[in-house]
């Protein structure tokens, strides 16, 4: 089986170091991803382009050893597969027409979606085939929540007042447009298995913007569904949820039946999760990305005592956020070095 360290801490067994991997390992702080993202004119191109996205997917694991590669990807390939105009402006970020009216969601078709994404799936299995055995391939998507946040506001934004305004106000639409991606993302996820991926994660990065009965049912129970759709085809593929955010709402993704992983945001104590979650499931994180760039004596202080909090249990060292670009890859070096020196001090 590959997959190796991670996968065994995913079924629920404590490693003696924790595995690591980091949200956003393969970008723009390595000088390799750099020259390749220069040969490309587009970051979309970029990741439909399978030989460069099985490459810098490649990067950090010859770089850095991490015990798992995540697919070079984006979340909103699925939009775009579904026939929204998505496009990335440099310095800006990602920007789509924005959705407006329910009448625009009959434009949508998850039908292009197989063939549309068909490079991405074609990544994935190059990337399986060149991964040693023992390192693990993620794939994820964008929750739906998270995606429709881009959907009808057409960027990213502060406070996603649209969104939450038409969530409230017209639940019954908003809905249509939720059930549309739990399905096309349970396409996606089965299709990047189906490929090579040996487990996969869900970013709900926008649902610390609701509140905890919207948490409940506009980035909870969606993400559920999508879990058991794909446990329906693969009951056997972990399934990591990341609800960025949502505070000790966090408590009520502690769902083994749908979820293997519980990712943690900075913003959640290691103590506290220690107590309160670790019990029930395996978690991941939490280190501060802005850690990651301090690097040093500061770095190697807050990596123990998270270590030294979450270790004792099934636990997956990463980040509460991605790697920011002004991150030195030396600093990670330090990070994985600490991580796999680590030893507990008392069992």
């Amino acid at each position: 089986m590959s997959g190796g360290k991670l996968l065994e801490t995913l079924s629920g067994t404590r490693s003696p170091t924790p595995p690591i991997w980091l949200m956003r390992q393969a970008g723009r702080y390595l000088p390799e991803y750099r020259a390749i993202r220069a040969t490309t004119s587009s970051f979309l191109e970029f990741c439909y382009t399978p030989e460069k996205a099985v490459e810098v997917t490649l990067q950090p694991i010859r770089r850095f050893g991490f015990d798992a590669a995540i697919i070079f990807s984006d979340i909103l390939v699925i939009p775009d597969a579904l026939g929204q105009k998505v496009w990335f402006e440099t310095g800006e970020g990602p920007k789509l027409e924005p959705l407006t009216d329910p009448a625009q969601f009959g434009k949508l078709s998850r039908g292009r979606l197989p063939e549309f994404l068909a490079p991405v799936y074609r990544a994935i299995s190059e990337a399986r085939k060149a991964l040693p055995r023992e390192t693990a391939l993620l794939g994820f998507a964008g929750a739906p929540f998270t995606l429709a946040c881009y959907m009808i506001e057409g960027s990213g934004s502060r406070d996603f007042a649209k969104v939450k305004q038409w969530a409230y106000s017209h639940p019954e639409s908003f809905s249509v447009l939720i059930d549309l991606l739990v399905d096309a993302i349970v396409d996606h996820l089965v299709n990047q298995i189906e490929a090579g991926a040996d487990a996969v994660q869900l970013f709900d990065s926008h649902a610390g913007v609701l509140p905890e009965e919207q948490v409940f049912s506009w980035s909870l129970e969606p993400m559920v569904r999508i879990a058991h759709g794909v446990r329906a085809r693969h009951p056997k593929v972990p399934i990591i949820a990341f609800p960025r955010a949502v505070g000790p709402a966090a408590l009520m993704y502690r769902r083994p039946d749908a979820f293997s992983a519980l990712s943690l945001d900075t913003g959640l104590g290691a103590h506290w999760a220690a107590k309160e979650l670790q019990p029930h499931i395996c978690v991941q994180g939490n280190l501060d990305p802005i850690m990651l760039v301090a690097g040093g004596a500061a770095l190697e202080r807050e990596a123990t005592r998270i270590l030294d909090k979450l270790g004792h249990g099934p636990f997956i060292f990463n980040l509460g956020h991605g790697v920011v670009p002004q991150t030195p890859p030396e600093h990670v070096a330090q990070l994985v070095e600490i991580v796999r020196n680590w030893k507990p001090s008392t069992e």
